[in-house]
């Protein structure tokens, strides 16, 4: 018997617009079953009057230093100054002043266009880069700095407080999906149990996706579940800003890459999966599944939700009025009676879940324990 994938089970919302897909496609490579529903959508860069109100202001006044925050970003502002036949001006410009970049995509960016660096920091952060430019000095400077699809108020600011003056580069501004239904979709998908985890890769798609719940009255029940049960992870710290000031707890992976964020989901979702013994069976409860002696076995909401009151506490007699608090959306006790035939029937074996009269249901284990 094969065992199951690693992720065969969970089911993982994804409310990026750029990159979508390729974190939509590493999800579904460990096994998880993935949704769509973009919070945000670029405005393209050839479009986008603000981008080119910024190029024009760069090359009317001379700059002391640029900061290229992301290669594709940078490469997108070179190739969008092209279509508006302001590309050559903009790279003489950019080689008149120094460059600096924040880390090695960016460094290639600039190399590729035909420029070179003047600093790069180890750690490839905005901190670092940030401090390396304080500490140099940059009273009465001029500096352009490229930002990617959201503000960086801090970097900004700091520049601003130290005595700079800060030209902001827009590049991929990032506005409000054009049809609000695949997210709209998604947050009803989160409140009814049926997301297990939310990763998240820019802070507009997590204040798009908060705006939207705010908006149709379901902001209080969305911070409760992500808050509790959804697992939501952010690419990085400027990602969980707008989380963090609700108080809705994040993970976040060491390195701001499509590919860390991926295992960094993965293995939050895999820590937080209960393991039990019940009936001479070993039982991994999934997101939306349970995997008894290595078999994934697909369980439906309702009897999904009475499987993991039940383990709990694993052998604890759980009351039908409670079993009953703990469907998605709850109902009467015979509604508990249909769960818990539908449960046993998924798991393929019956003695897992013992019925107790008059009392309730447990699981048939003899002990509370966690498997290693």
């Amino acid at each position: 018997m094969t065992e199951p994938m690693p992720l065969a089970g969970f089911a993982v919302g994804i409310t990026a617009a750029r990159r979508a897909d390729e974190l939509g496609a590493l999800l579904v490579r460990k096994g998880a079953t993935v949704r769509y529903g973009p919070a945000i959508r670029i405005v393209p860069l050839a479009d986008d009057t603000e981008l080119h109100a910024a190029t024009r202001l760069l090359l009317e006044h001379p700059v002391d230093a640029v900061v290229a925050t992301t290669g594709i970003g940078f490469r997108g502002w070179v190739e969008a100054a092209e279509g508006w036949g302001l590309g050559e001006a903009l790279l003489d410009r950019l080689a008149a002043t120094q460059v600096l970049t924040r880390g090695p995509k960016a460094k290639g960016a600039v190399r590729a266009a035909g420029l070179s660096e003047a600093y790069s920091p180890a750690s490839e952060s905005n901190a670092e880069l940030l401090q390396h430019l304080l500490d140099s000095g940059v009273d009465g400077q001029r500096i352009a700095v490229q930002l990617h699809g959201e503000p960086l108020p801090y970097f900004v600011d700091s520049l601003r407080s130290a005595g700079a003056e800060v030209v902001e580069i827009p590049v991929y501004r990032w506005v409000g999906p054009t049809d609000p239904g695949p997210l709209d979709r998604l947050i009803d998908a989160v409140l009814d149990g049926s997301i297990d985890a939310l990763p998240f890769t820019s802070a507009p798609a997590v204040a798009s996706t908060l705006a939207m719940a705010k908006r149709t009255g379901r902001q209080a029940a969305l911070v409760e579940a992500l808050g509790h049960r959804v697992l939501v992870a952010c690419v990085g710290p400027i990602t969980a800003g707008p989380l963090a000031a609700l108080g809705v707890p994040t993970v976040q992976p060491q390195r701001a890459r499509i590919g860390a964020l991926t295992r960094t989901v993965a293995e939050g979702l895999i820590a937080r999966s209960p393991r039990l013994c019940a009936a001479g069976r070993q039982i991994e409860l999934r997101g939306q599944a349970a995997v008894v002696d290595g078999e994934l076995c697909e369980v439906a909401p309702a009897p999904m939700a009475v499987l993991r009151a039940l383990a709990r506490q694993p052998g604890r007699v759980v009351s039908r009025r409670e079993l009953t608090a703990a469907l998605p959306s709850g109902g009467e006790e015979h509604a508990v009676e249909t769960a818990i035939g539908r449960l046993r029937t998924s798991l393929g074996e019956g003695r897992l879940v013992q019925t107790v009269v008059k009392r309730g249901y447990r699981l048939a284990v003899v002990a509370e324990e966690e498997l290693a």
